[in-house]
């Protein structure tokens, strides 16, 4: 038997809000109706104080590093936080399933029902089988800008490409670290292997030692490769942006998600729109702020048009795995992106960018999207205005 749930405002993302507006759905999750509930028994209802909205998608996770939450300091800047990750990623083996099944609980719990989650190891891969959110694993490749370690490192991760699953519920694909840790070889090698339509994520313009290493070949990276004894004599300067580097050796026909972009610009952002139409992008605000104390201008992305998405990063570089948490902390800093823009950023604009959106990301007949209840401020009007609160929470109602 179907059930009817209604709220203060149904918030479908595609279409306009409807004001104790009722969702249908069956017994398997999928919206079979909406309408107002003048048109049902009022008994027959499920009546909640608040919005109700779909499932939120995180576009970005490290749901591998869950187990390093509370270990890396904050606001020590991009290059000194990679450092203190390679110390701590090797504990035992039961310590990090235990700490990924919780991570995948935290998200369940906060309305998350679709992830797009980076993965360096196999270590994800039973809870993924076993979740209800649906993943999209990133299986992300790096070798230090050394064209002659590409095979090798390709070899490597290969392995852990074929481990991670692919069908009906997750999907993946074989992704760059980042511009400064991906030689053009191996980038040729990643756009090789993904050869179906797939999504492609990149680590984006995070610090600003990245521009500098690109611009002039010059900053804090230099000192980082060289503390590793990793050599950059065959690297040179591009005179340009870093992202101006990804492009040049991404796959143009592939979806492409760029995940921070603290520093990206709004010229970069037409660059890149220019390259390639069906490009995302993704802010995850907390992190920024956990690492760097610095977030994107969001104003660039509005002004061009851009797909924005959010992430949570990782529980390395958050106190939490929320994306309302993330959508509060947007809108403490930078409050003209209003609520309303925020919840297609959480919500549609992921599940395009993970090409989910025929299942998850609005309140539509025939979806599945799961549906999430807010308890926020509500300022009645044309247009109608919203307002996360400092005490406003997610609760998951399917």
């Amino acid at each position: 038997m179907n059930k009817k749930i209604s709220a203060d405002y149904i918030i479908p993302i595609i279409g306009s809000p409807i004001k104790n507006g009722v969702v249908e759905i069956n017994e398997k999750g999928v919206i079979t109706g909406i309408s107002s509930s003048a048109n049902h028994d009022s008994t027959s209802i499920e009546k909640h104080k608040g919005v109700i909205v779909p499932g939120f998608i995180n576009t970005h996770c490290h749901l591998e590093l869950s187990h390093m939450k509370g270990k890396v300091d904050t606001g020590t800047g991009l290059i000194p936080f990679i450092s203190n990750v390679v110390k701590h990623r090797d504990i035992p083996q039961e310590e990090i399933l235990e700490a990924i099944r919780k991570g995948d609980e935290e998200m369940q719990n906060e309305g998350i029902v679709a992830v797009g989650d980076i993965s360096n190891k196999a270590d994800t891969v039973n809870q993924k089988t076993k979740s209800p959110i649906r993943y999209y694993t990133f299986i992300e490749m790096f070798d230090f800008l050394q064209d002659d370690w590409a095979q090798k490192e390709y070899d490597k991760y290969k392995l852990v490409f074929d481990a991670h699953k692919n069908d009906e519920k997750n999907k993946k694909s074989a992704v760059p670290h980042a511009p400064y840790t991906c030689s053009k070889t191996l980038f040729k090698k990643i756009n090789t292997l993904n050869i179906n339509s797939v999504t492609v994520s990149i680590h984006n313009q995070e610090t600003l030692p990245e521009n500098e290493l690109f611009l002039e070949k010059k900053g804090d990276f230099i000192d980082f490769y060289k503390g590793f004894n990793i050599p950059l004599d065959n690297f040179s300067k591009t005179g340009e942006n870093s992202i101006a580097y990804a492009i040049s050796n991404m796959d143009a026909k592939q979806k492409t998600l760029f995940v921070h972009n603290t520093l990206t610009t709004k010229k970069d952002i037409e660059k890149a729109l220019r390259w390639n139409k069906n490009t995302y992008w993704a802010t995850c605000a907390n992190a920024n702020l956990f690492i760097e104390n610095s977030l994107p201008n969001y104003q660039y992305f509005i002004d061009s048009k851009a797909n924005m998405t959010i992430g949570t990063d990782s529980l390395t570089s958050n106190w939490q795995l929320s994306i309302l948490e993330e959508m509060k902390t947007i809108h403490k800093y930078q409050s003209y992106v209003d609520l309303l823009t925020l919840l297609k950023w959480a919500t549609i604009n992921g599940a395009k960018a993970l090409g989910m959106d025929d299942e998850l990301g609005s309140l539509e007949v025939g979806k599945s999207p799961g549906l999430n209840l807010l308890n926020v401020e509500v300022k009645e009007g044309e247009p109608l205005e919203l307002f996360l609160r400092r005490d406003t929470k997610v609760t998951k109602l399917i």
